[in-house]
This record gives structure tokens, C-alpha cells and sequence, in this order.
């Protein structure tokens, strides 16, 4: 085993966006840090959207399954017994690489639902502690948006403008404002002009798959770039085997493997996971010891417990006039809050989140997902049903509040393992009544909104299992140590220099793409922890 350098200030698991959120603070405060990350950085010269073989190509490299993608820096996920499969992206940036750059704050009920609902728990902070949190992270990320949405408390509005609505953004929002209900501009952290490194949109609608011009607020252009300049040691092809601990049970460091196989052992006075909601429940439970036999960190038991998929669906219209759907943010050109709050008649609790997504190009329109398999339009009429749906088509994406049950978790498979023997993570997730429920009433009145808005025809889409792009709650935070693993600030109530800042921690799930309050937790957390270093105990 070799030693990795000199031991730093902090060490960072993770190299996505709360991995980077955190390095930017602790390296502006002047602390050492040094980030392990498995994957390496993202080659843009595979990214083909400025290509004709664009939508025949694009899920080569970029596909959010590591299952099927098996990239190097992939590790395989058990998710047979799992409703819903798992979006993981193993390179510098993380998630945001291949996310659609939906940037949705959390709304402030999002923190009050055993307050509110009487069900699952509060976070042990509100909209408002985080706010001023979001506000900085936006600026950062190059977010795009506009102020004053009436669905949230007044504040800061994005530092850059909302993308154009386009005739089909448009065409919806005049139908709602009909109906009479909520739709506003919607924020993406897609720049809509020159902003730092990002530079301005070119509206192709491929977002999720290399952005080619660079204007995606993706964290391995807009954080590690600069991180690298101011002093953070950024190791890739870097996959953490375990996190040791020494005799009064502080985390002394973590034993790595490059891509040789060489194991690497790297000293930190302070170990932070940023390794998302498998990743870093995982990490734990590889850390068992004797001092610790059920995993780091999980005296509570919850290590690995209350995963959270959010359930996801669109509904889709077919309208007579072109709506240029070909084209546009994807991302999303407006949003919807409606009914996100939960109503009484129901029949179940909490809401969801609508976002408009153009439905791309003539590949797209042939394929079995949004349109369903009994809508398949190969035959004699190819090229009528084609013209009938490209260009054409509007699409409601709904992201559903998964709510938290200790029976969804993550564990260590006992079969399965990674390309240098580490046991792989298995999923255990089934969709709850109430989120069956929740995503019923969505896509009805989903559909009475493109109905209201011309569409001649709606497709309701079937659930597919690859929707799995944001995993939370594997290691809850509270202020009661036997019911949660970390505090308000991601510190872990086992291990006084272990902290956890990545989605993991999440009580609740929200309705909401959560990148936005990973990336202001992380901040949040990181200030705290440089304002408290010196109080904390470390290892000699």
C-alpha cells in the first residue's frame, strides 16, 4: 500500500456537485484539500450533438446506466429487486454532467411535512436558513430563471435570464393562465448568455447528452477548473475502498485503488463523502469494524435505509400547429407548482413538480418511450405518423415526492462485486401506495392541461424503470442521534470528523430535481465546518 501525498486539511470523497461546492469553500478559506474521484474527466469530443449521427450515438458514452454503460469507472448496481433503476455518471462533475439542469429550489413545506402532513419527518432547518445558501450556488452555476414566482417567498432572483419560451412554451402557459393555474418561467442552470466560464445556449435540446457549446452549469467546468487553480489536489481514477479508523474511532483516512490496481492510503484530519445516495451509504458499510460491525457511522441502524427515487412520468400532446419541439432547453422551458402542496381530498399527501421538455428529434419520435409501444408507428404510415408527432409534440415531465420508508434501502450485495473486488451496492425500492396515488392525479390533470391548450391527442407514458437520477435519504440527517446519522450540518453523530454533504442525507425527498439544495447544503454545511475546524478532534 502507498501513501498518497501529504495528508491534507480535508479529504473529499466525490467529485460531483457537492463534492465541488465544498472544495471551492474550504480552499477559499485556506485549508488543504484533496479529492478522490473514480471517474475521470468528461471528453467532450464524444459529445455529437453538433453532428448528424447525433441521436443515433448519443447513449454510446453518455448513458446514465452504469449497469449498461460499464465505463471504467463504474461500478455494477443489483438492482433487480428495485422498481425503479439507478442514473449514476462516475466522472468529474458527477450527475451534473448528464443532468438536465433543471434547478428547482426545495419549496418551504419541502422542510415542514410532519409539520404540515404528519408524515415522515422535518429537516432541522427551513426554506429559509438555506435561501441566502441558494442564491450564492446560483451564481456559480450559471443559473437562468426568472424573479418573483409567486409559488415561492420573495428573494433573489437568478443572476441570468430565462431562456425564451418558445411558441411551445407559449401555447401551454397561455392554457394555464386560462385555467387559472400556476406556471412561471422555469430556472436552469443553463446559461442564457456569457457567464463565467459557461457560455451562452444554442438551444439544440441535448443537454443530457455533452453539451457541446459549454453552457451547462455542470461542475467540471464551473467549480473544478478554478478548484485545481487555487490548491485542491484532484486525484482520478480513484475508487475508495474503505475509510479507516484508529483506536478512539476517528476516521485516520481512505484506502484507494487506481486503475492498476494499486491500493493507496491518504491521511486527513477530516474526511467529508460527497458520493451520493448509493455511493456514500455504501462507503459506510464497507467501514465496518469491530468498533463499528454494522458500518461507520450507524449506530442508529440507519445507514443505507430510507432511499428515496423519486417516481417520474410524462404526458405527452399532439398538436395541429409546429411548436418547435425539436429544439429548446431540455432542461425546461416553463414549470408548474400547482399542485404541489397536498390536498385533502386526494386521497394521498405531498405533490409534484411539472417541467415542459421539447420531445427532440426524428429518432426520438420513433421510440417506444414517451409514446408507449402501442402507439409504434413503423409500418405504411412511417412518415405520416412522424410528421404527425416531430416538431409537433409537447411534454409534461412530473417528478413525483417520494416519501421515506426504512424498507427502501441500500445494502452490500453479497454476490456481486466491482472490477477490483469491492461488493457492489444492491437496491431495494418499491414504489409506495401513496406515490402510486400522487402520480395518478398528476398525469389526469397533466393531461387536461395540454387538452386546454389544443393538443388533438395525449399520451399518457408508461412508467419505465431507468428514471432513477436522483437518490436520496440513505443517511438521514436529524438532531436525534438514535433516529438519524448526521446532524443539521452534515456532521456525523458517531464520528467527530466525519461529514456527510452529499443527498444522502435528505429526510424527505421533496417533488423537487434536487440538485439546487444539494449544492446550498454543501455550501452550508462546508461554511459551517471551516467556522468550527478548530473545535473539532482529530487525528494526531
Amino acid at each position: 500500500m502507498f501513501e498518497s501525498g501529504p495528508d491534507p486539511d480535508v479529504l473529499i470523497i466525490g467529485a460531483g456537485p457537492a463534492g465541488a461546492v465544498a472544495a471551492k469553500r474550504f480552499a477559499e478559506a485556506g485549508m488543504s484539500v484533496v479529492v478522490l474521484e473514480q471517474g475521470d474527466w468528461p471528453d467532450y469530443s464524444k459529445a455529437r450533438a453538433d453532428h448528424p449521427d447525433f441521436e443515433l450515438t448519443m447513449g454510446r458514452y453518455w448513458s446514465g446506466n452504469p449497469n449498461r454503460r460499464q465505463a471504467p469507472a463504474d461500478y455494477p448496481i443489483d438492482d433487480q429487486d428495485s422498481d425503479i433503476t439507478a442514473i449514476v455518471y462516475n466522472a468529474v462533475g458527477g450527475g451534473t454532467v448528464i443532468y438536465a439542469a433543471q434547478w428547482q429550489r426545495n419549496m418551504p413545506s419541502d422542510f415542514r411535512v410532519r409539520t404540515l402532513d404528519g408524515v415522515a419527518d422535518d429537516w432541522p432547518l427551513t426554506y429559509e436558513d438555506l435561501q441566502p445558501y441558494y442564491e450564492r450556488v446560483e451564481a456559480d452555476f450559471g443559473v437562468s430563471g426568472l424573479a418573483g414566482d409567486p409559488a415561492f417567498p420573495p428573494g433573489k432572483g437568478p443572476p441570468l435570464p430565462p431562456a425564451p419560451l418558445a411558441r411551445m412554451g407559449r401555447r401551454v402557459a397561455k392554457a394555464r393562465n386560462e385555467l387559472g393555474w400556476h406556471w412561471w418561467p422555469a430556472p436552469n442552470a443553463i446559461a442564457t448568455r456569457a457567464h463565467g466560464p459557461l457560455r451562452a445556449c444554442t438551444q439544440r435540446a441535448t443537454c443530457l447528452w455533452g453539451c457541446v457549446e459549454g453552457a451547462k452549469g455542470s461542475v467540471d467546468i464551473t467549480h473544478w477548473p478554478q478548484n485545481v487553480r487555487n490548491g485542491v489536489r484532484l486525484l482520478t481514477g480513484a475508487r475508495v475502498r474503505r475509510l479507516e479508523t484508529n483506536g478512539s474511532g476517528l476516521v485516520s483516512g481512505a484506502v484507494w485503488v487506481d486503475r492498476a490496481g494499486n491500493e493507496h492510503f491518504q491521511k486527513a484530519g477530516v474526511t467529508v463523502l460527497a458520493a451520493n445516495g448509493i455511493g456514500t451509504p455504501r462507503l459506510l458499510l464497507l467501514s465496518s469494524s469491530s468498533r463499528s460491525p454494522n458500518g461507520l457511522a450507524n449506530s442508529s441502524g440507519l445507514v443505507g435505509k430510507r432511499l428515496m427515487l423519486h417516481p417520474f412520468s410524462t404526458v405527452v400532446g399532439l398538436f395541429d400547429e409546429d411548436l418547435g419541439s425539436t429544439h429548446g432547453l431540455w432542461g425546461q422551458h416553463i414549470h408548474c407548482l400547482e399542485f404541489y402542496e397536498t390536498g385533502a381530498s386526494r386521497g394521498f399527501v405531498r405533490g409534484a413538480k411539472w417541467g415542459l421538455q421539447p420531445t427532440g428529434g426524428p429518432l426520438s419520435m420513433t421510440r417506444g418511450y414517451p409514446w408507449g409501444e402501442e402507439n409504434a408507428i413503423w409500418g405504411t404510415n412511417f412518415h405520416r405518423e412522424l410528421r404527425k408527432r416531430l416538431g409537433h409534440s409537447a411534454m409534461w415531465g412530473i417528478i413525483a415526492e417520494d416519501l421515506p420508508e426504512d424498507r427502501n434501502r441500500v445494502l452490500l450485495d453479497s454476490v456481486l462485486k466491482d472490477a477490483d473486488g469491492i461488493p457492489a451496492p444492491k437496491l431495494i425500492y418499491r414504489m409506495s401506495e401513496n406515490s402510486r396515488r400522487l402520480l395518478h392525479f398528476h398525469l389526469a390533470r397533466a393531461k387536461e392541461s395540454l387538452q386546454a391548450a389544443g393538443a388533438y391527442e395525449v399520451v399518457v407514458a408508461p412508467l419505465i424503470r431507468e428514471t432513477g437520477w436522483h437518490i436520496l435519504g440513505t443517511c438521514k440527517m436529524g438532531a436525534d442521534r438514535s433516529t438519524s446519522v448526521v446532524d443539521a450540518w452534515g456532521h456525523c453523530h458517531d464520528v467527530s470528523n466525519l461529514f456527510l454533504f452529499d443527498g444522502s442525507i435528505w429526510p424527505t425527498s421533496s417533488g423537487m430535481n434536487p440538485t439546487a439544495t444539494i449544492a446550498a447544503m454543501s455550501l452550508r454545511c462546508a461554511e459551517h465546518l471551516v467556522e468550527q475546524r478548530r473545535n473539532l478532534k482529530v487525528p494526531p
